[in-house]
């Protein structure tokens, strides 16, 4: 089903039909997001915006959705997608990085909330990754341009990604990976 995970609603709709279809609700993977990249003087408030409300608000919607299902089944799943962004800043990245970290705070902060072995969470952290992503991040298109190169050279399949966060879900139920990075072996 198509989800704007701006709108708490599609997210209660998502977790319900998960549970009407299949009984109840493993796990439940955050991965919209999206980036604007420029300087902060820039003072792109509608690009701010834009990544707090996917970016954070979007996971938390998905948080209030999925939470009382697991808490209700006795177990349950929440993978989000951050961003190495977070980890390594670098100037015109931000606001971006802030909402990544953000998040990572946030999923941490309910994994030493849920210690009753109910919850497990995990923040999966991309590096570069060849998608979309930059196709709309940065509004020169000079570079813009440069950046979708760089992507196309240096990033990896959006697969390792997928691998990496079934890993995380294939754990037995009394283990959780909390952080997991990956990115291509030549980014810095």
């Amino acid at each position: 089903m198509k989800v704007d995970v701006v709108a708490a609603a599609d997210l209660e709709a998502l977790v319900g039909l998960a549970v009407e279809r299949f009984g109840r609700l493993d796990v439940l993977v955050g991965n919209a997001g999206v980036s604007r990249i420029g300087p902060v003087a820039d003072l792109d408030l509608a690009g701010w915006s834009a990544m707090v409300d996917v970016n954070v608000k979007g996971i938390l919607h998905g948080i209030a959705a999925a939470l009382p299902v697991f808490r209700r089944q006795g177990s349950g799943h929440l993978v989000t997608v951050v961003s190495t962004s977070g980890l390594k800043i670098v100037p015109t990245q931000a606001v971006y990085a802030g909402t990544k970290n953000a998040v990572r705070t946030l999923l941490e902060a309910l994994r030493q909330e849920s210690t009753d072995g109910v919850l497990r969470t995990t923040s999966i952290s991309p590096g570069y990754v060849r998608t979309e992503l930059i196709d709309h991040a940065v509004d020169d298109p000079a570079v813009r341009e440069q950046a979708q190169q760089h992507m196309a050279e240096l990033g990896i399949d959006p697969d390792a990604v997928a691998r990496a966060i079934a890993f995380a879900i294939d754990q037995p139920d009394d283990v959780e990976i909390g952080d997991l990075t990956i990115r291509p072996t030549r980014q810095g």
